[in-house]
């Protein structure tokens, strides 16, 4: 069964959809919690769902070099072997190219990789890659590329966007599992022309979904939303858009007014661990002083588990204490609140009124 895409609502640029997969559907604009190591951090998997997630992002090249994909294929793949029923994505170790710089060289052939762990060689090919990927098993999966860094010239993001649509064509003739959908992935760093010949040649290729990659990595945000936008007007409308490693609320309204449909980010988890909490009402950073005899809830509009039971001063108590349940307290709050922005998003597109929505909190709110 191939990913299939619909369009439910749209309010300009800005739509709401679902997207159909071998392990359930997922309404769309979506965020999907990271679970590198197949496991969101601190999170059972019933308390990943309960947070209204419906489909999770684990890390291909993270999960070769650990456990193996060997294994997990042994165990009956990621869902099997992580007790996850849902739609999951595995990202193709693109952005390891960029973020293992010091540990890998790039040839046109592919990518060797030094292991973080023991120092070993692995060598990444469109190829390997797309075996890695069948063998996890994951519902949507995506071509092998290089994200590139930032700054970057454009005779080298030239020469990179040439390679990954290479790959990609390498990735589509390898690729024979219908149960899996397989994303292109849009590169050339800063440069509109660059952009666009990069997406006009995947379009070309014939993706079910197109993936936005290589921003979000040191540049200006006036830049991130220009090439975002641009890429989104070139890519086809009944595909989804997804748009890596992004972010932040304020991130999300502007990658859905482009006309994005998927997002990840460690963000909330990261934050959670350092005793961030996002809320309706701003970021609160429960180790203040001021939280300490405070009985109320992080934050009151919230339906998760830990705003319907514990106080912001036993939460402090838990982190000063370093008690492990702080971190997952925290990170079942901040990924149900990224949960609720997006059915906040996805309602206000259905009512015509996003974009209204997002100047009032662009201008109000900002976490």
């Amino acid at each position: 069964m191939k990913t299939f895409f619909e369009i439910v609502h749209k309010e300009k640029t800005a739509r709401t959809g679902r997207i159909f997969t071998p392990h359930g559907s997922f309404e769309t604009p979506a965020f999907m919690p990271v679970g590198t190591n197949a496991t969101v951090k601190a999170m059972t998997p019933e308390e990943v769902k309960e947070t209204g997630a419906e489909i999770i992002l684990n890390n291909a090249y993270h999960l070769y070099l650990r456990p193996g994909r060997e294994l997990v294929k042994k165990m009956g793949g990621l869902h099997k072997f992580m007790h996850w029923d849902g739609p999951i994505l595995t990202d193709s170790g693109g952005f390891q190219v960029y973020s293992l710089a010091p540990l890998r060289k790039i040839d046109p052939d592919g990518v060797t990789f030094r292991s973080h762990l023991d120092g070993a060689e692995h060598r990444f090919t469109p190829e390997s890659v797309m075996q890695l990927e069948n063998d996890l098993g994951a519902d949507i999966i995506m071509c092998f590329d290089e994200c590139t860094p930032y700054p970057v010239t454009p005779e080298y993001a030239a020469q990179s966007v040439d390679m990954t649509t290479r790959w990609a064509e390498r990735c589509l003739q390898t690729h024979k599992n219908e149960n899996q959908a397989l994303f292109g992935i849009v590169q050339g760093g800063i440069y509109p022309d660059l952009r666009e010949i990069s997406a006009n040649d995947l379009v070309a290729l014939g993706f079910p979904g197109y993936a936005v990659g290589g921003l979000m990595v040191g540049e200006e945000k006036e830049n991130t939303w220009d090439i975002c936008k641009t890429v989104c007007d070139i890519l086809p409308e009944n595909a989804p858009h997804y748009l890596m490693g992004v972010g932040t609320p304020e991130d999300f309204l502007n990658g859905i007014a482009c006309g994005i449909d998927m997002f990840d980010c460690v963000v909330p988890t990261r934050l959670a661990r350092n005793s961030h909490f996002l809320t309706w009402n701003g970021r609160v950073s429960v180790k203040q002083a001021q939280y300490r005899e405070e009985e109320r809830p992080p934050d009151e509009q919230c339906p998760c588990y830990c705003c319907r039971n514990y106080t912001l001063a036993y939460i402090r108590h838990l982190f000063l204490a370093g008690e492990i349940l702080a971190s997952r307290l925290a990170t079942i709050h901040n990924l149900t609140f990224f949960q609720q922005f997006m059915k906040r998003c996805r309602d206000e597109i259905a009512k015509g009124t996003f974009f209204e929505f997002s100047q009032n909190f662009m201008t109000h709110m900002k976490i």
